[in-house]
């Protein structure tokens, strides 16, 4: 069994996927790469099978018909022999010292017999043409290096959450969550980190810069004008994840993790009512209103919380000036955490 799975979904990545296995491969044959083939047309199979010729015992392929990120996520969960799973784009990559300080330390967890359910590290927005990086950090929130629960998870700032890369998860807290993604759909990496978290008993935080996430190419699908096209698939997420906090009947659980439950599923929904307000077309700003009716007959105390009921973080109010806060906000951590 290997230490840590790393998933490396790829649809036509043959521009830039070398930076990104070349970054992973150092980590020897305590790690497994799956890269994950995901119907390219490019040279994306050539060039991970070159990488299986030359680390046999590191890299795996796995091809697959086209179904996109998310289908690419769930081949990698199933597939993975290692006790930890990591999913790394193909256009990222990952710093080298701190991925050997992560790989030390979830050694020593597995010498130890004390596998921890979520490792949570820093990423850093590679963004094109900016000179100065914008690091995400949760010192404020987490405790550093000391294994920790949920009780002792603190707020989170406004617009600031863990996304995808900011996490190694245990690979039996993955399955156990029954977390599957739906295929040809873009914004699924918030259901790979949301839906497993009622199931994480124990954390620890690193402090190091590991992840870093390439942004700023107009083709991406964070990029703000190809998230005003593909709303659809924005609501679609959301509602799910929505089905996910109903079901893990969030008064019952501990009042810590639903309180930052419930801050990541505002900020989902707000980025989902963002875009509808700047697209700005009837049909849009109509599915806004579905997706909050929605919300309202999913679960009257989750519609309560979302609308009215989250602290530093009250920018989905309705009516006019809800939507002036809601504008306004989503421009202030934009251009604090530079991202779009």
């Amino acid at each position: 069994m290997k230490l840590l799975s790393i998933t490396v979904p790829c649809y036509n990545s043959e521009a830039y996927m070398r930076k990104c296995v070349d970054s992973l491969v150092t980590g020897g044959d305590d790690v497994e790469i799956i890269i994950v083939n995901d119907g390219s047309t490019d040279s994306t199979q050539s060039i991970a099978e070159e990488y299986v010729k030359q680390y046999p015992s590191i890299v795996r392929l796995i091809n697959k018909e086209n179904g996109g990120h998310g289908s690419a996520v769930n081949t990698g969960i199933s597939n993975a022999t290692g006790t930890y799973m990591k999913v790394v784009d193909s256009d990222d990559w990952v710093n080298q010292n701190a991925y050997m300080a992560i790989l030390q330390k979830l050694r020593e967890f597995h010498a130890a017999d004390c596998d921890v359910d979520m490792l949570v590290s820093n990423y850093v927005y590679e963004k094109v043409g900016e000179t100065r990086k914008k690091v995400m950090r949760f010192r404020h929130a987490m405790p550093r290096d000391i294994l920790f629960t949920w009780d002792d998870v603190k707020h989170f700032n406004q617009g600031q959450y863990m996304l995808m890369h900011s996490v190694i998860f245990r690979t039996e807290v993955l399955r156990e969550s029954k977390v599957k993604l739906p295929e040809h759909t873009f914004y699924v990496d918030s259901i790979y980190i949301f839906q497993p978290l009622p199931f994480v008993k124990t954390m620890y935080y690193m402090d190091v810069n590991f992840y870093r996430y390439f942004i700023g190419r107009p083709d991406q699908s964070v990029h703000e004008s190809v998230m005003v096209k593909r709303i659809d698939q924005q609501f679609k997420v959301n509602r799910m994840m929505v089905d996910v906090m109903a079901k893990a009947k969030p008064k019952t659980m501990n009042r810590h993790l639903r309180a930052y439950m419930f801050h990541y599923l505002s900020i989902i929904t707000t980025v989902s009512t963002v875009m509808s307000l700047i697209s700005n077309t009837p049909e849009n700003l109509k599915k806004n209103k579905d997706l909050w009716n929605y919300i309202r007959e999913t679960d009257k105390y989750i519609y309560r919380k979302l609308r009215y009921g989250i602290k530093g973080l009250s920018t989905n109010l309705p009516g006019k000036f809800g939507r002036w806060v809601t504008l306004t906000g989503y421009k202030v951590c934009q251009k604090i955490f530079n991202f779009n």
